[in-house]
């Protein structure tokens, strides 16, 4: 068995999936075979949190560090070069399958309370395809006794067809980005309107050269509470990420590697329930009562 685990296959229509036990991540999707996500080898180790499960915090919190109650928390640090807890706990471990059918998968981890995050939540997330597209669900229940601070997202690479992402267009209903600190990526507490700016892609607009690694807000919502994305290539052809309201940012990265294979090979589309150092700011936090659940959803399609 692979780094990345048991490997659980979804077929439905022209569309199919690989989810793996590692991080509970969506390694491929496809569509008549072509590829609706930058995907990575099942002998390879997870590269850049591709198509991770991110909870219960998305993005970076300073330091590692935050106050609960009158005790300062100190989360593992996960990116040493810039000094931050990143995306979550549960990227690396293994989830443990509920339910597995030609089409559905459904996998749970228990989350127990540690000195960084002395909370227990339980976990839960599905992947359900259809002729139309992937569901993703993630549910996440408090079984202890204390309000938890929870946020979340997930992480995969979009990918519109041949060629890079400079390459390919991204419309995207954001009006305003956060301003990030350009050595840690972490938010300077500015953020600006993206009218103008080489930020807007409102109307849809070739990405280009441009290098992104922003969270966006101020997402425009459709009359049934709904925000979609796409990226397209040239041909009119690519994807379509579709979430609702409890996910009121996006973090957009244009995956600016060094490895050639990784560099700008795909567009990391990420609607997150809180910015950035959530954890810190409480913007957005949510706080989880005992016995309460928190769910979320996003929708990956075609075009």
């Amino acid at each position: 068995m692979g780094p990345s685990g048991e490997q659980f296959e979804l077929r439905a229509g022209d569309y199919a999936a690989t989810v793996t036990e590692v991080g509970a991540a969506l390694r491929t999707l496809t569509h008549r075979g072509g590829p609706l996500v930058r995907s990575f080898a099942e002998d390879e180790i997870m590269p850049c949190y591709s198509g991770a499960v991110l909870a219960p915090w998305p993005n970076r919190v300073t330091d590692g560090r935050y106050r609960h109650e009158r005790s300062i928390r100190q989360l593992p640090i996960t990116e040493p070069e810039r000094g931050t807890a990143l995306h979550g706990l549960v990227v690396w471990v293994p989830w443990r399958p509920v339910s597995h059918t030609a089409s559905r998968l459904e996998l749970e981890y228990p989350l127990w309370p540690t000195p960084g995050y002395p909370f227990r939540l339980d976990l839960r997330v599905s992947y359900e395809l259809t002729e139309t597209g992937l569901t993703v669900r993630l549910s996440a229940r408090n079984l202890g006794d204390d309000p938890a601070p929870y946020g979340c997202s997930i992480h995969p690479y979009l990918v519109a067809g041949e060629g890079r992402v400079d390459d390919w267009s991204l419309r995207l209903p954001a009006r305003r980005v956060l301003e990030p600190d350009p050595e840690r990526l972490l938010p300077t507490g500015q953020e600006r309107e993206v009218a103008g700016s080489a930020l807007d892609f409102r109307e849809g607009t070739t990405i280009g050269d441009v290098e992104i690694d922003h969270a966006y807000g101020d997402v425009e919502f459709d009359d049934t509470g709904h925000a979609e994305a796409l990226l397209l290539a040239g041909d009119g052809h690519g994807v379509r990420m579709r979430w609702d309201r409890a996910c009121p940012w996006v973090q957009v990265h244009t995956a600016d590697r060094p490895e050639p294979h990784l560099h700008r090979t795909g567009l990391a589309l990420e609607p997150m329930t809180c910015p950035p150092d959530a954890f810190n700011s409480g913007r957005d936090l949510v706080w989880l009562d005992p016995g309460a659940t928190h769910d979320v959803a996003w929708r990956i399609s075609a075009v």
